[in-house]
């Protein structure tokens, strides 16, 4: 009896996991395969394959090559519905690959406007620094992205944040900016909000000699009228 009890037992336990990996493997992929069909419908920047990924139980910052996050991925193909889909799913705008890029540092750095204000509306770190120890301000400045830079000088990004190449934005924009109209406003915007022009580059250079030595006048005049 005992030996027929012990067969009935393991009969329904062998039952119940067959019907149990069935199901899950027919409807229900594990969330590996959740994961990498979230990162292919990012890259092809289906927002309906993403959203579907993650009902099916993909993670939302399911990482690919570089560690970039599905966000990053989207960030990085300026695809702003499928980024704000994963933003409102939750995903972490100051998720770091490989490289200590974000979201949050790649959409300031390239000037993706429309991302980065999405970033931050979903709390994006603005003390958050990149592999060079800059915030998302600097490389803004460098570049010249006028209206990324002030959308970050409105969210609070530090203006005197100084990076491990002993640079602040303001010392960027004039050394590795080219004193074009757009590095000038630049400069004036970040004047405007309490740039301080007595920090010294790593050689003991000061922003106004840096912008006189590269011969940008117009620069020059900013500082001297915020001294």
């Amino acid at each position: 009896m005992r030996l027929s009890l012990f067969a009935v037992v393991t009969a329904l336990l062998a039952a119940c996991l067959t019907s149990c990996v069935g199901s899950r493997t027919s409807g229900h992929p594990d969330s590996a395969e959740a994961d990498a069909a979230l990162l292919d419908a990012v890259t092809a920047e289906d927002v309906d394959g993403v959203r579907q990924a993650l009902e099916a139980g993909a993670d939302v910052d399911a990482r690919g090559e570089s560690r970039r996050t599905a966000l990053l991925l989207a960030t990085r193909s300026n695809s702003l519905q499928v980024a704000t889909a994963l933003l409102e799913a939750g995903a972490d705008p100051d998720a770091k690959d490989s490289i200590e890029d974000s979201a949050f540092l790649y959409a300031g750095a390239e000037g993706l406007d429309e991302i980065l204000t999405a970033t931050l509306a979903h709390g994006a770190d603005v003390t958050s620094t990149n592999r060079y120890g800059g915030t998302a301000l600097i490389p803004a400045a460098e570049h010249g992205h006028v209206s990324t830079v002030r959308i970050l000088l409105n969210a609070g990004v530090p203006v005197n944040h100084v990076n491990d190449l002993s640079w602040t934005a303001l010392h960027e924009a004039i050394v590795l900016g080219d004193g074009s109209q757009d590095h000038i406003e630049t400069v004036r915007l970040l004047l405007d909000a309490g740039a301080d022009v007595t920090i010294a580059d790593g050689q003991g250079v000061l922003p106004r000699e840096l912008a006189e030595e590269r011969g940008y006048t117009e620069i020059v005049a900013l500082i001297d009228a915020a001294n």
